[in-house]
């Protein structure tokens, strides 16, 4: 099968779903049904933009992950971003301007991204990058917080440009939530959803599923408080530990296929929510959708990187336009390689192969500054 026509599809039929259940998700709040049919009109035309593409031989994921930030102020057990030192307390490193993003978000839109995940670190530490976002309103901006910044202001910011959509971070009920976020977080997080309720706001919540809150967070109890709560998206990613002793919360078999059973139920059964799961959605694709297969990302100081859980890049698009970018040799090398079909026992096939991304994103590095091809 041809790999770009079959992606393509793939892509688009996922984020036409998406735009039908948020339409129904979202039915009796005019405000929000008016910003989607206008937003609807330009995913279709970002649909377009990459058909076009495709048939020059370009591929575009409609989709781009934007670490905004380094910075975070939280230490939450287990996070995957400190385990990588991708986050961190010190001073961060070289990220990119509020400008700087605006000029990746606008070529994003050019080249027909729809969808821009906003994420860090804590990307509400960068009100400078998400007013930036802001001022894109053909372009949604999933906002992936902790939720413990909203403030009054970002409340009205929310509220003035639809196009910015808070997904909170949670981990289950109370005690899960705080034994893993910190005493004190839940109840931050209640608060917060329940302003966004009367506010009459979208909001999403992430929650980190593994092999203790699988039942728990699929429950119908739990999404049935989510959704009392206004929340109209759920968006579940597997855990992927960074240590040895981590290992046993990530989900195996058995747990994905509980979990994908669950959201398949919870579709039908309670259409008021869009469900959204990583990396279980992506097996209709044939695998993996990183390295500009269905999704690509940009880091804090502008790598550009097959996705977060791979945090190995070969090209900056301080110094590129984010097309070559995209071209990456590295992108390439992961696709043609195989590295995303093959088979794996984790959630994250690339973290798993990490040592053959590394080296692969090394000795292509080291071409480009030696002037080599």
């Amino acid at each position: 099968m041809g790999e770009s026509f079959n992606i393509q599809e793939y892509m688009t039929k996922v984020v036409e779903r998406v735009m039908a259940d948020a339409l129904k998700a979202t039915w009796s709040n005019p405000k929000e049904q008016a910003f989607l049919l206008k937003f609807a009109a330009s995913s279709r035309a970002g649909s377009r933009a990459r058909a076009k593409a495709a048939q020059a031989g370009e591929h575009v994921p409609p989709l781009l992950i934007a670490s905004i930030t380094s910075s975070c102020n939280l230490h939450c057990a287990g996070c995957y971003a400190r385990g990588i030192e991708s986050t961190s307390d010190g001073n961060p490193y070289e990220q990119l301007t509020s400008g700087e993003w605006g000029a990746v978000f606008d070529e994003a839109e050019e080249l027909g991204i729809r969808f821009v995940m906003l994420v860090g670190g804590e990307p509400l530490l960068r009100k400078d990058v998400v007013r930036a976002a802001a001022r894109r309103p053909k372009i949604l901006f999933p906002i992936f917080t902790n939720g413990t910044y909203i403030d009054d202001e970002y409340f009205d910011l929310f509220d003035r440009h639809r196009n910015l959509v808070p997904v909170i971070s949670m981990e289950g009920g109370q005690k899960a939530t705080d034994d893993r976020r910190g005493e004190g977080i839940y109840d931050l997080l209640l608060s917060n959803m329940e302003k966004f309720r009367d506010r009459h706001m979208v909001f999403g919540a992430s929650i980190t599923v593994t092999t203790e809150n699988v039942r728990e967070v699929s429950s119908d109890e739990f999404l049935g408080e989510l959704a009392d709560l206004g929340c109209r998206l759920v968006v579940y990613i597997e855990y992927v530990p960074t240590r040895e002793e981590e290992e046993h919360l990530a989900p195996a078999d058995p747990e994905r296929e509980y979990l994908a059973g669950e959201i398949a139920r919870l579709r039908q059964e309670r259409p008021q929510m869009v469900y959204v799961s990583f990396p279980g959605d992506e097996k209709a694709s044939g695998g993996c959708i990183a390295a500009g297969r269905g999704l690509f990302h940009i880091n804090s100081h502008g790598g550009a990187e097959a996705c977060p859980f791979s945090p190995y890049s070969d090209i900056n698009v301080r110094d590129t336009s984010v097309k070559e970018a995209l071209g990456s040799g590295l992108f390439q090398a992961i696709r043609d390689g195989n590295l995303l079909t093959d088979d794996h026992s984790g959630g994250c096939v690339l973290y798993e192969k990490r040592s053959q991304v590394e080296k692969l994103a090394a000795e292509l590095a080291g071409k480009r500054e030696g002037g080599g091809e």
